[in-house]
């Protein structure tokens, strides 16, 4: 019973953190968008810490990692690094309503901790990691046949992975996939949903 009791407390917790992530619209103060960049080539790996936001990863031709934000940027600041194959994004002291979009080579090896909010992922090629508490998540997967594993699971919510062919939704759904492919998806989730297309 003292398991079950705190289950429900961990569930009922996330939903919460993910209605506000939904449904909060409080004004923000604005200014000069943040940016940051660094030079880097495809191939590598990057690994992203996300404050609370909303999130668009795209692949670009450049050989380089940059973080572009909106005006809404509060007392928010954006740092890039890299050094030899590996690079780091960082956002801190994210506001409400806050945007930002990353660009990255169309080849590199993803992971991803986003505190809340709704995150999407265009086609680029490499390993997906993806781990947030709550929000909702998108990933362009482009040719399954090119992915080796998927293992996603989430607290509560729904796992829309028609790209791989399934579904799971409800409390802790979890989705399994194996493939010939050398690439892997691994996604931990709290509340919201998950959502893997071509």
């Amino acid at each position: 019973m003292r398991t079950a009791t705190g289950f429900a407390v961990v569930v009922a917790a996330s939903l919460s953190a993910f209605a506000c992530v939904q449904f909060d619209t409080r004004s923000t103060r604005t200014g000069t968008p943040l940016t940051a960049e660094r030079p880097f080539a495809a191939g590598g790996r990057i690994e992203m810490q996300l404050e609370s936001g909303n999130y668009e990863i795209v692949s670009t031709t450049d050989k380089r990692v940059r973080i572009a934000s909106d005006d809404h940027i509060g007392d928010a600041n954006v740092e890039v690094t890299a050094e030899g194959t590996t690079a780091r994004v960082q956002t801190k002291n994210t506001p409400n309503k806050f945007r930002a979009t990353i660009e990255v080579p169309a080849a590199a090896d993803l992971v991803v901790h986003l505190t809340a909010g709704n995150l999407e992922i265009g086609a680029i090629a490499g390993n997906k990691e993806i781990h947030s508490n709550a929000g909702n998540i998108r990933i362009v997967v482009g040719n399954p046949d090119d992915y080796a594993s998927v293992d996603a699971e989430l607290k509560a919510g729904d796992i829309d992975a028609s790209a791989f062919g399934g579904s799971k939704s409800g409390l802790m759904p979890h989705f399994t996939w194996s493939g010939p492919g050398k690439r892997t998806i691994r996604a931990d989730l709290g509340a919201g949903n998950l959502a893997l297309k071509r």
